[in-house]
């Protein structure tokens, strides 16, 4: 099976410091919608792992985030593009959950779902923080960060360093979703 595991607010959508709220604060950064719709083309099963703290913190309820998904998926539809699903952690980091990135609970969930073993091949997870890269390679993903959202922040960081000395390898860097989606994953195809 072909997986890959997104973020969702700084790779698909522009990222908030405000969290993003409701479904018209929901904007899909330009060419995201374009690399999904071409993960599925390309027989890839693509699955949304994100933090959502804002529905702990009351700023928005299920229901919103519902509508901001499914104007995603609206948005997909004419290219021919889907997501098979939306993981989410509505925990505050104070909840000390498993389920919140860097903890590994998000994917923990993805594998059982998918029931795939980690170990067949590579799955790539991307990502723009330093939690989403930690709970992906937690788990046993390859991880992927992009320059979008938090993510030129993420590459400038010590923290950024750090873990990459710690995990012995040098995370693949993409400007954009799209950019990792063209050149680096389906660049044979």
């Amino acid at each position: 099976m072909k997986l890959i595991v997104l973020d969702r607010d700084g790779v698909i959508n522009v990222e908030s410091d405000n969290y993003i709220r409701s479904v018209d604060e929901f904007i899909v950064i330009e060419g995201s919608d374009q690399a999904i719709a071409k993960l599925n083309h390309n027989g890839y099963k693509v699955v949304v792992a994100t933090n959502q703290s804002g529905l702990g913190r009351g700023y928005f309820d299920i229901h919103d985030l519902h509508a901001m998904h499914e104007k995603l998926l609206n948005q997909l539809k004419p290219l021919g593009g889907y997501v098979d699903a939306f993981f989410f952690c509505p925990h505050t980091p104070e909840d000390e959950c498993m389920c919140r990135k860097p903890q590994p609970g998000l994917f923990s969930e993805i594998i059982d779902r998918f029931k795939f073993d980690i170990t067949e091949q590579p799955y790539f997870a991307v990502g723009d923080s330093l939690r989403d890269l930690k709970a992906a390679s937690n788990a046993g993903f390859e991880p992927i960060l992009v320059k979008t959202g938090n993510g030129v922040q993420t590459l400038n960081s010590n923290e950024f360093m750090e873990f990459q000395d710690e995990i012995g390898y040098e995370i693949p860097v993409f400007d954009n979703l799209l950019s990792f989606v063209e050149s680096y994953l389906l660049a044979d195809n």
